[in-house]
């Protein structure tokens, strides 16, 4: 028997197509994403192709463990949308499939891209880390390539301002030019004006050639004393034909040594994250040692006493001291002065030691935290995969809508919850507010029981985003209603009874009376019976029962005043007045806890107010309607 069914290929099939598409998409955001943080220290570098294509393929491979978990849930909400939208779910749910059994073989891939992003992350992402930093602090330190303006001083050569007034772009020559060089020292420095000009780079680029025609040169002369700055000659000046300037210029683009970024926790493996923090955590240990030993010896150097020694100095403390203040008045002024300044002094410099001691051993930790930190993002950041699909999955069985508009928008939206989740605990972890573990794993925390309750919502086929279920309750929680909206039938099979509706109507009318005088309901409640002699309010029941069969056969009228009237009739709460919460225990642990009872109370006071107006209401709209029925039924005879 084949191991993979024709349904599990079916749902590959639709689901590796997709997920190939969105992980080309995510690598490609990331890695712009990427490269526009550093594009205004990059550009302009004259970098040739195989050195920025060595930079965005390292950029690439270490950038699949990010891509990945986005891929991840974008595709598998496009699949399942899609699947949901084509009803194809629905045709495997009727054959007696459940959701479950249509997850698992991609539950099974994203178990497999997890351990992918392990590998990376463990292998391939520290080696493409190292060269990747080492291209990119390259070019952050290459000299940036000349390109001179037109109409604007130029200083992107060290030591030289360059103006152009105007330049050929074919023949290179430049026009109107003005130098200021300061190569020599700004006590030396010279002006160099220009009918024409031509620069180009030496072969070795390490130098840059400036040919100039008609022109003069202006340099200052250094003043040695006040005679030659009485002189009268203040700088040299000199005109020319033709005139050659070298200057300094290196070009190249040489590689800084890798060995340098050899101890970020981002270039090594998880067992090299672990010799590392065990040996700096031994020698910060050691380290720590000294400092107490030498803090204690230097700054408060207390001696061992021998056994008579020790006895001896608890005599003399057992003692009487006198007061501080007698002791220090009696001091002559002199040692006093001293005494104060000694003191002083001994202070400082323990707090400057202490502060100097403090920075070391603060970096060390610093140390310490930034490569568990290291450790523990290889673990979350692979298993996001899995977590991301057990949220990607039934959310687009149960949006149903495919393609790459809601799925997308859906999916960055959740990608940026998490990252701002995983970001700031990361931050506050690194920072040494949270412990690590909490930092590093309060993301997973949060996106694993969300991913199964989705899960398990969807297989059970439950509403989870109803809008109007979770509208309902949340008028319910309010106490909000609708108005009624009774409008006239196209149809209508029955005609109302009008002759005993006139009757029915005083009896409601009166019935509404009657319970207002009774309960008197614009007065506060009592609190001990809210809370805890509660009875059901049957009587009220009745009256919305009563109420609701004469809207249902008034509806069937045919006269557009009646039905006005009509929907002037409340919709009413029939427990809301009586108790705030279902069940006796809960009542009473509500009016218990304080403010909880208080809130609570004031709610069902508000609903016992509300009510006397809707039976006020309910009274008027029984006249009213008793009146349109006879002048109805008058008309009609």
């Amino acid at each position: 028997m084949s191991i993979i069914k024709k349904l599990d290929k079916f749902i590959l099939n639709k689901f590796l197509l997709t997920f190939a598409a969105a992980f080309m998409i995510s690598l490609f955001v990331f890695m712009m994403q990427f490269t526009w943080r550093y594009v205004d220290e990059l550009i302009g570098k004259g970098l040739s192709l195989d050195i920025l294509v060595q930079f965005f393929w390292y950029m690439g491979l270490s950038l699949v463990p990010t891509a990945l978990p986005l891929a991840v849930l974008l595709a598998s909400l496009i699949t399942f949308g899609n699947m949901g939208e084509q009803l194809e779910l629905l045709a495997m749910k009727a054959a007696g499939v459940p959701l479950i059994r249509i997850m698992r073989p991609i539950l099974v891939v994203a178990c497999m891209l997890c351990g992918v992003s392990f590998y990376f992350q463990n292998h391939a992402s520290p080696k493409a880390q190292i060269e990747m930093n080492t291209l990119l602090f390259s070019m952050k330190q290459s000299s940036p390539a000349v390109e001179i303006p037109e109409g604007m001083f130029y200083s992107g050569v060290p030591n030289v301002n360059l103006y152009v007034q105007k330049k050929n772009a074919e023949t290179g020559m430049l026009y109107q030019v003005i130098i200021y060089k300061t190569d020599q020292g700004f006590d030396r420095a010279q002006i160099v004006l220009a009918d024409s000009g031509r620069m180009e780079v030496t072969a070795d680029k390490m130098h840059l050639k400036l040919d100039l025609w008609n022109g003069e040169q202006f340099e200052n002369l250094q003043a040695q004393n006040i005679s030659s700055l009485q002189s009268g000659v203040p700088y040299d000046r000199e005109t020319f034909d033709y005139k050659q300037f070298i200057i300094d210029f290196d070009s190249n683009f040489s590689m800084m040594d890798q060995q340098l970024l050899t101890n970020m926790p981002q270039s090594k493996n998880m067992l090299q994250i672990e010799q590392s923090v065990d040996s700096v955590s031994h020698r910060m240990d050691s380290v720590g040692g000294d400092y107490y030993r030498d803090t204690r010896r230097t700054h408060i150097n207390l001696p061992r006493l021998a056994k008579n020694d020790s006895i001896r100095l608890k005599k003399e403390l057992s003692k009487p001291i006198p007061a501080f203040d007698s002791l220090v008045a009696a001091l002559p002024t002199g040692r006093h002065n001293s005494a104060v300044q000694v003191a002083s002094n001994k202070v400082k410099s323990l707090a400057v030691d202490l502060e100097w001691k403090s920075a070391v051993t603060t970096e060390g930790d610093r140390f310490i935290r930034r490569h568990w930190i290291e450790w523990h993002q290889k673990i979350t950041l692979s298993l996001a995969c899995i977590f991301f699909f057990l949220v990607g999955a039934p959310l687009g069985a149960i949006i149903r809508k495919g393609g790459l508009g809601m799925p997308t928008v859906v999916s960055v939206l959740i990608f940026i919850f998490y990252y701002i989740v995983n970001t700031s605990g990361m931050k506050l972890a690194r920072d040494g507010s949270w412990s690590i573990v909490f930092g590093m794993w309060i993301s997973s925390a949060i996106l694993l029981p969300f991913g199964v309750f989705i899960t398990y919502k969807a297989n059970k086929d439950s509403v989870v985003f109803n809008l109007e279920a979770y509208t309902s309750r949340l008028r319910r929680m309010f106490g909000l209603r609708s108005r009624r909206h009774i409008f006239r039938k196209e149809v209508i099979i029955d005609d109302p009874c009008y002759d005993t509706l006139p009757e029915r109507l005083c009896a409601l009318r009166d019935e509404c009376r009657a319970y207002n005088a009774e309960h008197r309901l614009y007065l506060a409640p009592n609190y001990f019976h809210v809370f805890f002699r509660y009875r059901p309010d049957h009587r009220i029941e009745e009256i919305s029962e009563r109420m609701e069969a004469l809207i249902e056969e008034l509806s069937n009228s045919r006269d557009s005043m009646i039905l006005r009237e009509t929907s002037q009739l409340p919709i009413i709460f029939t427990q809301a007045h009586t108790t705030p919460l279902n069940g006796r225990r809960r009542n009473i642990v509500a009016g218990i806890v304080f403010p909880v009872g208080l809130i609570l109370w004031l709610r069902i006071w508000r609903f016992r107010l509300r009510l006397f107006t809707d039976l006020k209401q309910i009274v008027k709209s029984c006249d009213n309607l008793r009146n349109f029925i006879a002048k109805f039924t008058g008309v009609r005879n």
